[in-house]
């Protein structure tokens, strides 16, 4: 079966954009999001930046298929924003380059997890649990250094208050990070917690 596509007309300013999108394989329509996304790519419009109107009616549900918006092939819409200044896009670059690092120590947290999880399963012979989950105790600890590392790099960071687009991204970027904080802090009582039964167990078998 070929996919179904559905090309609009959306003007920015003096400039008009053709824009196709692809209609989802169960027949609903592509998304708000899709299109706001596909216009992101045509124009440099960050999508915290447009408002898109479709005859005189915003549309501010993400989610929500045009074609629930009455949006047909051929229609035409209006896109209201500016590209961010090559000042805030630098912003942008170094919260972006940030993220990376988060995801990064993020995964490393996740292995710790996992981990966990398995010697809790009992995948690991009863002697070797102790030293193994000492080990896991000190990646948790370092995940959170670098964490706390990466929060006081966002909180150096001053971003002038026009530059909306930098605001929510930081904010965002300090609530995935103290998330992140709290995870670490869960793990690590998780790991004492399984450390004292595992002890209190070779105290009643020494007895």
């Amino acid at each position: 079966m070929s996919q179904q596509t559905i090309t609009v007309t959306v003007a920015n300013g003096s400039t008009k954009h053709s824009i196709t999108l692809t209609v989802h394989e169960d027949g609903k329509g592509p998304t708000v999001k899709d299109l706001s996304e596909a216009l992101t790519q045509t124009t440099g419009v960050p999508a915290a930046s447009q408002k898109l109107i479709f005859k005189g009616k915003s549309l501010k549900d993400m989610e929500e298929s045009l074609f629930s918006y009455g949006i047909k092939e051929g229609c035409k819409l209006m896109m209201i924003g500016k590209r961010n200044s090559p000042e805030e896009e630098g912003e942008l670059k170094k919260l972006k380059d940030i993220e990376k690092s988060v995801e990064q120590t993020a995964k490393k947290l996740e292995k710790v997890d996992g981990e966990l999880t398995g010697l809790k399963n009992g995948f690991l012979a009863k002697d070797l649990q102790a030293e193994a989950l000492g080990k896991l105790d000190h990646r948790v600890k370092i995940a959170a250094e670098q964490f706390m590392k990466i929060l006081e790099q966002i909180d150096t960071m001053t971003v002038p208050d026009n530059f909306n687009d930098c605001k929510m991204k930081k904010k965002g970027l300090v609530k995935t990070v103290q998330d992140f904080l709290a995870q670490c802090d869960k793990i690590e009582a998780c790991i004492s917690d399984h450390l004292s039964k595992i002890q209190s167990k070779n105290l009643a078998l020494a007895d």
